[in-house]
């Protein structure tokens, strides 16, 4: 997991302010980070089913809120894809 530290960068980085992390961007954001965290433990441990399930429920929730972005407004959608680094 990530730290409450870099927690409150990606929301100062995303959001209109420190307080700001409903806001779409902050939480694909913020799921971008802990996915990426967690890549290091599953090349350690092939076999650990029970947090695969959580990775891919956050995989699921990250791509749910992206489509939610895009049909709303695009820009916003593609600046940040673009900002994240994914969805190439």
């Amino acid at each position: 997991m990530i730290t409450k530290e870099k927690t409150l960068e990606i929301v100062k980085k995303f959001g209109k302010n420190e307080n700001d992390t409903g806001r779409a961007e902050v939480q694909v954001a913020l799921l971008t980070e802990n996915i990426k965290a967690l890549a290091p433990h599953f090349e350690k441990h092939d076999h650990d089913y029970h947090s695969n399930r959580g990775l891919l429920k956050m995989v699921g929730k990250r791509k749910a809120i992206l489509k939610y972005l895009q049909d709303q407004d695009t820009t916003r959608y593609s600046n940040l894809i673009k900002e994240l680094g994914i969805r190439k």
